[in-house]
């Protein structure tokens, strides 16, 4: 009895070990190329992802290019890339065209001005409320005194996007408004813009969260300041309104609804069609599962467990 207890276990583990054996064969015998292109919001997530994934399947080259999400969208329904990521709601007219968009997580689009700017003190204690960021991206207010309602005749420099992009547009409907509509000084792509605003001491625009905080320090980047979003808007940044000091405690906020949406909204990959390219599939069910541990760590907000059930479905 003995010798058929060990004869059976000896068996067990050589199954076993030949099973890890084929796991580990079928994983690297996964190989092909991904292409994606769009929204700069996406680009930082979809790096790091690409990194891990490579690590269980090193022989699918993944190549990332940014954009803008609008470049995003109009490769991926060209089918110049496998996905496009995408930094704003799909509309119902991208659909009717192919468009199969997948939420993979969350971001927020935040007010930033430079930490250098005169009047940096009572703007962070009133904060930014929607009747004043319409009239800043429209052009109706010309000194930080119009801003705050003073006397300061300090010039205000307002900066947008000048790309086709999910930040704008999000940013944009905070305050019930579209991109179309934001009358500034157009600036290319997320970096660019934190750049212009950082290099003007009285410059204000917006950015991504992975473009206004450093990751590494969990602070807002060197140069930058962000401005609270008046929520009750009773003309002062109440306590629990006041969740800035880290992208820690911000995507705590947005977690909590505390920050509204918008400008917090879901962020997309999108392709042309259900995707049916293996390498392209597993990489969609990596990011909607082993893939949402790095949200954080990377400035973002991961999905729910319904929705990311909810989303990995459509795949099936």
């Amino acid at each position: 009895m003995k010798k058929f207890v060990l004869l059976f276990l000896s068996i067990a583990i050589i199954a076993g070990c030949s099973k890890k054996s084929q796991e580990t064969s079928t994983n690297s015998e996964l190989s092909g190329t991904i292409q994606l292109s769009g929204a700069f919001a996406l680009y930082p997530m979809a790096v790091k992802w690409a990194e891990e994934f490579n690590k269980i399947h090193p022989n699918v080259k993944i190549d990332i290019s940014g954009g803008g999400a609008g470049k995003g969208m109009t490769d991926a329904l060209a089918k110049v890339v496998d996905i496009g990521m995408v930094s704003r709601e799909v509309y119902p007219e991208e659909k009717e065209k192919g468009a199969f968009p997948i939420a993979v997580v969350k971001d927020a689009v935040i007010p930033t001005i430079n930490t250098e700017n005169p009047e940096l003190e009572s703007i962070l204690k009133i904060g930014l409320k929607k009747e004043i960021a319409v009239k800043l991206w429209n052009q109706e207010l010309k000194t930080w005194g119009d801003v705050l309602g003073t006397s300061a005749k300090t010039p205000v420099h307002v900066f947008t996007r000048s790309d086709a992009c999910g930040a704008a547009e999000t940013f944009a409907a905070w305050f019930g408004k579209k991109q179309e509509h934001l009358k500034a000084t157009g600036v290319y792509g997320d970096p660019g813009l934190a750049a212009a605003v950082q290099k003007d001491k009285l410059g204000i625009g917006y950015n991504n969260i992975a473009y206004a905080y450093d990751q590494k320090s969990k602070k807002p980047f060197e140069g930058l300041a962000i401005i609270p979003i008046d929520v009750n808007d009773n003309g002062q940044i109440d306590p629990e309104e006041d969740f800035y000091e880290t992208s820690v405690t911000l995507i705590q906020a947005i977690n909590d609804n505390r920050y509204p949406s918008p400008p917090a909204r879901d962020l997309y990959l999108v392709s042309n069609g259900k995707p049916t390219k293996p390498e392209v599939v597993a990489f969609l069910e990596y990011v909607l599962s082993e893939g949402q541990q790095y949200a954080e760590e990377t400035g973002y907000i991961g999905l729910s467990e319904e929705k990311l059930k909810n989303e990995a479905a459509k795949l099936k």
